[in-house]
């Protein structure tokens, strides 16, 4: 048995604490593992498998802010309602620029864990470089198969997530999808400049 390091026992308690989970699902703590080992993962987990803890977990764990990338809107607020007593937010085209502001202010103040966008916002350049000036923890791309084009879901925007690899090169990256056949994970992997780790 692998001996327990800091990081994993701080994984554990995080794991108990915050999610209530006494162990892992089966396939989480090793693609934990090679995020917090600073690799780039793609992780294919079916639906209900617990996708998400693969990279809220190692944001609770590292130092700075994790950036996660939704199709939707409506993701987006799922995921932060759904994590309690953790400083999570998003940004959205249909926020008011108040409410935008004031995340944004709390983001410079290293006050958020986790940040849930879309893959558009990279577009806008004052996004860039509020990402620049922050510590980013780890980029996590989730619904991955829209980058696909052999996909059913996709999303020609998230083909402008594979700059992040040459913007943040130090950066890990974890690219999630519920499902993909061979062609659509070797498309992701090159689209998104991910290993092919699942």
């Amino acid at each position: 048995m692998p001996k327990e390091t800091k990081v994993t026992q701080k994984c554990r308690e995080t794991l108990k604490s915050v999610f209530g989970h006494e162990d892992y699902r089966e396939g989480q703590e090793a693609i934990i593992e090679a995020l917090l080992e600073g690799r780039d993962v793609l992780a294919l987990l079916p639906t209900g498998a617990g996708k998400s803890l693969c990279f809220q977990l190692p944001a609770l764990v590292k130092n700075g802010m994790a950036v996660v990338f939704e199709p939707l809107i409506s993701l987006m607020k799922d995921q932060v309602d759904a994590l309690k007593n953790v400083a999570a937010a998003y940004l959205s085209s249909n926020m008011e620029w108040d409410e935008i502001s004031s995340t944004v202010e709390l983001i410079r103040d290293e006050k958020i864990k986790i940040l849930y966008v879309s893959p558009e916002r990279l577009s806008n350049p004052s996004f860039c470089r509020l990402l620049e000036d922050s510590c980013v923890s780890l980029f996590a791309y989730d619904e991955a198969h829209c980058v696909s084009s052999w996909g059913h879901d996709f999303r020609p925007e998230y083909r402008l997530l594979s700059a992040l690899k040459k913007r943040f090169p130090s950066v890990p990256r974890i690219a999630l999808a519920a499902t993909a056949d061979a062609i659509s994970s070797r498309d992701i992997c090159e689209k998104l400049l991910v290993e092919p780790y699942v």
